[in-house]
């Protein structure tokens, strides 16, 4: 029996949140919901990390790529996340979308990507932020604005010509999932929640109680 409720009048509905085949669709259609409803950066989540001290740190980053290998963003692999994912090979995210009152959370392993992709998605950039990459020495201490601006200025002269190389130190990380939860709210905050986990080749689900 279906006892999901409707958002708008708080009675029993159609339950969105019935399970797709595998997650990766899933959550790559509602990122394209999204991205026609949210007004900034509908690709924006908060990222956690963990130190060796075991502390967590989460901060807001942009995903570039959904697959069914992964979820892809780029940095600088000496900042502070940088480092700590390369410690630990271990991340979780949060999409949230507050114009669909929905998010999605995972969890997982985190490989580095191939140098081609890398490439590719670091000469789309624009190339002021391609010298950004140069200039930034990410998560260090910075006595002042003009010192990055000094930096800025002298890899813009350094690479006034040709095409800017990409940094060694910047690259992207996939999460690969071990843990989904879709998110959908509800009224009387009786969300619906639903959980995928791996099951052999397969994609074993689970709602949970909000």
């Amino acid at each position: 029996m279906d006892d999901s409720m409707s958002v708008a009048t708080g009675k029993p509905g159609p339950d969105d949140l019935h399970p797709w085949e595998e997650p990766f669709a899933k959550a790559a259609a509602w990122l394209a919901e999204a991205e026609k409803s949210e007004i900034n950066d509908p690709n924006a989540m908060a990222l956690a990390s963990v130190g060796a001290d075991g502390m967590p740190s989460v901060r807001m980053v942009l995903l570039k790529a959904i697959d069914p290998r992964g979820f892809v963003f780029y940095t600088n692999f000496e900042s502070r996340k940088g480092r700590q994912i390369l410690e630990t090979r271990k991340a979780a995210l949060v999409l949230h979308w507050k114009s669909l009152r929905r998010q999605v959370r995972v969890e997982g392993e985190v490989e580095i990507v191939s140098d081609a992709e890398a490439d590719d998605y670091y000469h789309s950039r624009p190339r002021a932020s391609q010298i950004g990459a140069w200039a930034s020495q990410q998560s260090r201490p910075l006595e002042s604005r003009f010192e990055l601006e000094k930096r800025i200025a002298a890899f813009t002269a350094k690479y006034a010509i040709g095409t800017v190389p990409r940094p060694e130190y910047w690259s992207g990380f996939r999460i690969r999932p071990t843990y989904f939860e879709f998110w959908e709210d509800r009224p009387f905050r009786l969300h619906d929640r639903l959980v995928y986990s791996p099951d052999g080749d397969r994609w074993r689900t689970e709602k949970l109680f909000p």
